[in-house]
C-alpha cells in the first residue's frame, strides 16, 4: 500500500539512530570529521538529535508539526527545552523555529521548480504572476510581517512602460502605516521578488 510508510511512525526515531551511525560510519571510512560530513550542531542535548537530522527528516517525510518532529527523531520528548522558548534552559536553536525556517526552505525550493518547468513570469498571464507572486510573499515575506504583527495583500499587477511589470500592495496590521513600509520592507519585498521571479517587477504601495 502506498499510503502506508515503511517504517512506522512509532518506531521511525530508531532509523534515524540508525541513520546517524551510518553517517558516522561513512564520514570515518572517508577519512573527513563527521562535522564535515553532516552539520552537528546539537539540538536536543537529551536525545542527542543534531540540527542537520531534524531539517533532514522534515525534508524527507514532509513533517508539519513539532509533534511529528518529536515522533520521529525524539527530539523535545524529555526536558522540552528545545521545543520552543520559555523553557527552562534556554537553547541556540528551537524546534518550533527550525520547522518553520525548514518548511519556508521547502517552499522556496518547491517554486524555484515550478518557475524552471514553467514559463517566465513575464510572460504569464495576469492570473499566473499573481499566483507566483502570492507563493514567494508566502514562503519569504509573510512570515517576516508576521512576526512583526503585520501583514500584506496583492491589490493588482499591471504591465507598466517599458518592461516593467507593477505589483501593487497594501499593507495590513502593524505594517499599515510604518514608515519601513517605504523604506527598507519596501525594498527587501521589491527584490526578493526580483530575485525570485522577474528583474523587471516594481513594488508600489498603496
Amino acid at each position: 500500500n502506498p499510503e502506508t510508510p515503511a517504517v512506522p511512525p512509532q518506531k521511525m526515531h530508531c532509523s534515524v539512530m540508525a541513520y546517524d551511525v551510518i553517517k558516522q560510519a561513512a564520514a570515518h571510512y572517508k577519512g573527513i570529521s563527521p562535522e564535515d560530513f553532516e552539520d552537528q550542531i546539537i539540538v536536543c542535548e537529551c536525545a542527542r538529535v543534531s540540527l542537520g537530522t531534524i531539517k533532514e527528516v522534515i525534508k524527507l517525510n514532509d513533517l508539519h508539526s513539532v509533534e511529528e518532529i518529536t515522533q520521529y527523531t525524539k527530539a523535545g520528548a524529555f526536558c522540552k527545552s528545545c521545543i520552543k522558548p520559555g523553557g527552562h534552559e534556554k537553547r541556540d536553536y528551537y524546534l518550533v523555529d527550525i520547522l518553520a525556517e525548514t518548511r519556508a526552505e521547502m517552499d522556496r525550493e518547491k517554486l524555484k521548480n515550478t518557475m524552471k518547468s514553467d514559463v517566465a513570469f513575464d510572460e504569464m498571464t495576469v492570473v499566473g504572476q499573481l499566483k507566483a507572486v502570492e507563493s514567494v510573499l508566502d514562503a519569504e515575506i509573510r512570515p517576516m510581517l508576521h512576526n512583526d504583527g503585520g501583514d500584506l495583500e496583492v491589490i493588482d499587477i499591471q504591465k507598466a512602460e517599458g518592461a516593467a511589470i507593477d505589483v501593487y500592495i497594501r499593507y495590513l496590521g502593524a505594517c499599515s502605516g510604518c514608515s519601513s513600509g517605504s523604506g527598507a520592507t519596501l525594498y527587501a519585498i521589491e527584490t526578493i521578488l526580483q530575485e525570485e521571479l522577474s528583474p523587471n517587477i516594481r513594488v508600489m504601495p498603496v
